[in-house]
């Protein structure tokens, strides 16, 4: 077939191992230097300026200037909705690249997926909201209902930026949970609230978003979900 996307020039340059690599640790969602991306990728800083070029004139990626400072970034949320699949894709279709351990684990339970939170504790996010009814189908994507605009800012959510245009969220596929998990302006905001609010933390040069004990117990009381509750009679 000669019309339609050329889904063939982007799935090479993603192909790539030392590309791969480079978007895979921008997927926490944090602007690194080419230097930085470089050492992700296991190449010299030569090397890695020209698989940066490449990226960047096929859209996948951003530069920010900082000062003398040059910094990386995804160029979108579309572009970490195809990497959190293709991810999702190649967890369910073959071995993984290193062996399951303790690290893992924790990418597991909680990490950054762009700019929202993956993980079970991710996908605990999405249950909760729906399950309550506080988002709803809208189009392609999901809206916050009225009711959960009222519940969601009294939590102390700031939903100035997740509530402009029609669709406030989208589904992505979680690719250790194999189920959905929330994306999108609404799961920017929600993050943004669980770090501010101290219930957890980003781990330096991971991925990994680590909750205190106490967080965590806040987390699970903001976003519940029916199967926490106990049957009547029955003690913890």
């Amino acid at each position: 077939m000669k019309e339609g996307p050329d889904i063939a020039r982007i799935a090479a340059l993603i192909g790539d191992p030392a590309r791969a690599n480079m978007l895979t640790a921008l997927m926490a969602g944090r602007a690194l230097t080419a230097r930085e991306l470089a050492d992700e990728a296991g190449i010299t800083p030569q090397t890695g300026s020209g698989h940066l070029g490449k990226l960047r004139d096929a859209g996948l990626i951003d530069v920010v200037q900082q000062g003398r400072h040059r910094y990386f970034q995804l160029a979108s949320d579309n572009v970490a909705g195809a990497l959190e699949g293709l991810m999702a894709l190649a967890e369910s279709r073959g071995p993984s690249r290193t062996r399951p351990g303790p690290r893992d684990e924790r990418l597991r339970h909680a990490r950054g997926c762009y700019k929202h939170l993956a993980g079970a504790m991710g996908v605990r996010i999405y249950d909760s909201l729906r399950e309550r009814g506080l988002i709803g189908a809208a189009g392609k994507g999901l809206s916050v209902t009225a009711s959960g605009a009222d519940r969601l800012a009294d939590s102390g959510i700031d939903l100035g930026v997740a509530l402009k245009g029609h669709v406030h969220c989208r589904e992505c596929l979680d690719w250790s949970e194999r189920r959905m998990h929330l994306a999108g302006p609404l799961g920017t905001a929600i993050l943004t609230h669980v770090l501010d609010s101290g219930w957890a933390l980003r781990e330096a040069d991971s991925r990994v978003i680590r909750f205190t004990r106490t967080g965590e117990a806040a987390f699970l009381q903001a976003f519940p979900l029916e199967g926490d509750r106990q049957p009547v009679g029955r003690r913890a």
